[in-house]
């Protein structure tokens, strides 16, 4: 083809590369994690995640009215308990942190949606994800406990609820409890493809979170495996999920891709803590451009083919993307 086709043609200027641009990121793709803990005028930082940090409710909604003001349609809440126990108790307390958390910001931030992160490890005294019975997660001991909770997150304001345990039936329990309870609009973006990964560990740090024996390769996927993925997605659609995702993004784009091309609900990627915590320390020693690399990494989420992306960077993508 060449010399008649020269593809640097259209390459050659910024007002060219944008007219044929395939992918393009935009604020509406963004979700932003945050983490909810007690207390007042509590802003601790996470020092695997720069720029991160565990908020006390009053911190969380001057954030939320920082979100917004991005033009980030939607945020994402993960609680820290004052106590834990072994049946996660504080998950669906009433006046529990997340509770507390979404009243509070859907009642100062009432345009910005709020997603509850909906699992138990966070609560539990032993770290894992479900009820433990002679050190194994009882599958469908767990399942009632994660129903109660995601109906707490509804009853206090919650727009859409997120199970993250990867035990097995949970959406279809968590969606006949909501819509025996009258909450039949609240929607389900069920951590469907969710991988047992390495790079969840500042978040495990930040979420205090750590399994205390073990681990979670009994009910999180095997890195290795793809066509699970797609056993995986199709059970949740069959059970009620209104949105599915990829959890991690970056490693997993091609599952991400497949995801896409097999389903027609909506699909998110989450761009995990790890994922987060490389660049920002890469970028710290001066080994790369932060910036640069971060637009580029999220851009090739929604290349693969995400339609939202839950990442940490949200707000400094929102002001990247602001000041194009």
């Amino acid at each position: 083809m060449f010399p008649e086709y020269r593809p640097r043609r259209l390459r050659q200027n910024e007002a060219f590369r944008r007219m044929i641009r395939e992918t393009v990121l935009t604020t509406s793709d963004l979700i932003l994690p945050l983490f909810a803990i007690g207390g007042k005028d509590v802003q601790n930082p996470i020092p695997s995640m720069p720029g991160q940090y565990q908020l006390s409710i009053d911190r969380l909604v001057k954030t939320c009215l920082e979100v917004k003001k991005l033009d980030i349609p939607a945020v994402m809440l993960f609680g820290i308990p004052d106590k834990k126990d072994a049946l996660a108790t504080g998950a669906y307390a009433k006046d529990g942190i997340i509770q507390k958390a979404v009243k509070a910001v859907k009642d100062k931030v009432p345009e910005l949606m709020v997603i509850t992160d909906v699992c138990l490890c966070e609560y539990t005294d032993h770290g894992h994800c479900g009820v433990v019975e002679k050190n194994m997660v009882d599958n469908d001991a767990s399942l009632d406990l994660i129903a109660r909770t995601a109906l707490s997150h509804a009853k206090a304001g919650a727009d859409m609820v997120a199970p993250s345990d990867m035990m097995d039936g949970r959406v279809a329990e968590i969606r006949e409890s909501l819509d025996d309870s009258g909450f039949s609009q609240v929607p389900i973006m069920a951590y469907a493809a969710k991988y047992c990964s390495g790079f969840y560990g500042p978040f495990r740090q930040a979420a205090d979170s750590a399994p205390k024996f073990g681990d979670r390769r009994t009910y999180q996927m095997d890195p290795a495996n793809a066509l699970e993925a797609i056993r995986e997605v199709t059970l949740d659609i069959e059970e009620g999920a209104d949105i599915v995702m990829v959890k991690p993004a970056l490693p997993y784009l091609d599952v991400i891709c497949r995801v896409r091309q097999e389903f027609d609900l909506p699909v998110a990627a989450y761009n995990v803590s790890g994922e987060y915590a490389m660049i920002k320390a890469a970028d710290q020693l001066g080994w790369l451009d932060g910036k640069r690399v971060m637009m580029e990494s999220l851009t090739s989420i929604k290349r693969a083919g995400a339609d939202m992306i839950l990442t940490y960077f949200a707000m400094d993508a929102a002001r990247e993307l602001h000041a194009l």
